[in-house]
């Protein structure tokens, strides 16, 4: 079977839009395919920002899409920075909005969020068929999380369909509705089953993706064992599991070209594994940024990411005051859970001189984080992949991180047998308790007093080598065992 056209189908990809990991694997993955010589075409929603950022963009055509009223453009371009098209679903009712893509500006979900991804899937849909007026149809359609979850169980309607794959970012958001939201969908009243996509009274968007796609993958193969237990299932363990044939783990890869020390140019030195000296006038960067006294022999443990329990940012919370009992600085950069913001900023105020943080998101800070602290802190409690444990290593700034999803998959716990063999590449804890991360970031603070052994560490960090080219050729075998699959029970 021809392996030629794949459609990626996100709602999210950097730099057009972004709220979290799923827009890096989407502004990083498409191209990486591309350079392996495939016609792989990106298609999102048209939100404001998406518009905003995607530079010139044509109208290829304009169709009515099933149970809407309003018409659909498409708004081609090309994804900033490389050469992938990028296809934007222009329907202004849906997208044309103030706020995220999932919420308000008060960060509330859109009431209409099951009307809204309806459309983009039934848009999907008409691509796919070759029925859009673009002159291109997909022998794969990639879909990615709850948003296109409808995808799969939509093309399962009808036979010489293309194959499917389904990837889980994060099995946690499911896209839940009631019955009532889901006769206002116009869909087939089969979907409306505990076979198919209702789940206890809810219509579930990601259990669509689950029960149809012809293969299913997560973003590390940790998480996709951890996603078929009790423990992190959210429920659709059971189902994982009666599907773990067609269950697989891919592990994001990072892309090189926007996170490298030696070329990043928001850093104020660039440096690599043979010149991490450089690395301590980023420090003094950093520290100067954050207000910080600047005192280059005091430990600075950087972290970038959703305030929220998932991330154990409440652990670290927890542990604070007998954490700033060592001669130690911490910088944040993130949003998220209210109360924890709150109790952010009063930490910030009580200890001045050793917190700092900046609330919101600011791609800069991030760089610079990475390239100033000297260890980077991931206590989550789940997490499917994780990005900045990989670009932490890069940088040779040791990664603290719990033994969970991605993370576990990623960095080499520095114990003593690891150190002597050469591979450790930074801190690694199991249990999600305060203690558990105060004495895993007291083996940092240890480690960081052996200037021989912290460097040697750092050294075998900085050669780690995720790479986007690596991951995609993983996913072409993945889209071609999803064709097989159809083959099989043609």
């Amino acid at each position: 079977m021809s392996l030629r056209n794949i459609l990626y189908v996100t709602s999210e990809a950097h730099p057009l839009v972004k709220t979290g990991g799923l827009a890096d694997v989407a502004g990083s993955l498409p191209p990486a395919i591309r350079s392996l010589r495939r016609d792989i075409r990106l298609i999102l929603p048209a939100y404001r920002s998406a518009i905003a950022n995607a530079g010139r963009l044509q109208e290829k055509s304009r169709f009515s899409v099933h149970g809407f009223d309003t018409t659909v453009g498409i708004l081609e371009g090309r994804l900033p920075g490389s050469r992938v098209v990028v296809w934007l679903v222009d329907s202004p009712p849906h997208f044309d909005r103030p706020g995220g893509p999932y919420a308000d500006e008060q960060g509330r979900d859109w009431p209409d969020n099951a009307q809204r991804f309806t459309v983009f899937a039934r848009t999907v849909e008409k691509i796919a068929w070759d029925e859009a007026g673009l002159d291109w149809r997909p022998d794969v359609v990639h879909c990615n999380d709850w948003q296109s979850g409808l995808v799969p169980a939509l093309l399962t309607q009808r036979r010489q369909r293309p194959a499917t794959v389904f990837t889980i970012h994060n099995l946690a958001y499911q896209g839940l509705f009631s019955w009532e939201t889901f006769q206002t969908l116009h869909l087939p009243q089969t979907l409306w089953s505990m076979h198919a996509m209702e789940f206890y009274g809810q219509f579930s968007f990601i259990k669509g993706g689950i029960v149809f796609a012809d293969m299913i993958n997560t973003v590390s193969p940790n998480y996709a064992r951890e996603i078929t237990t009790p423990a992190f299932g959210c429920g659709l363990e059971e189902l994982l599991k009666s599907r773990s044939d067609r269950l697989t783990g891919i592990l994001n890869g990072a892309d090189y070209s926007q996170w490298n020390p030696a070329r990043d140019p928001y850093l104020k030195k660039t440096y690599n594994a043979y010149s991490i000296e450089r690395k301590a006038e980023n420090k003094a960067d950093l520290q100067a940024r954050f207000r910080l006294p600047c005192e280059p022999q005091t430990p600075l443990i950087g972290l970038i990411g959703r305030l929220v329990e998932q991330k154990g940012f409440d652990l670290l919370l927890a542990i604070l005051p007998q954490l700033l009992q060592r001669d130690v600085q911490v910088v944040i950069l993130g949003s998220g859970d209210k109360s924890l913001e709150d109790r952010l900023k009063h930490a910030t105020l009580t200890y001045p001189r050793q917190v700092a943080a900046h609330i919101g998101y600011d791609e800069a800070l991030a760089h610079r984080i990475e390239g100033g602290a000297d260890m980077f802190l991931m206590p989550s409690r789940y997490e499917p992949c994780g990005l900045n444990q990989i670009y932490s290593l890069r940088y040779g700034t040791l990664p603290i991180v719990r033994r969970t999803g991605g993370l576990a998959n990623t960095v080499i716990d520095a114990n003593e047998k690891n150190i002597a063999s050469r591979t450790a590449t930074g801190i690694v804890f199991d249990d999600a308790t305060p203690q558990a991360l105060l004495d895993a970031v007291d083996r940092a603070l240890a480690l960081y007093r052996q200037p021989r052994l912290w460097k040697k560490v750092i050294f075998n960090a900085m050669q780690q080598d995720f790479s986007w080219r690596r991951s995609a050729r993983q996913y072409l075998a993945l889209y071609q065992r999803a064709q097989s699959v159809i083959k099989e029970t043609a």
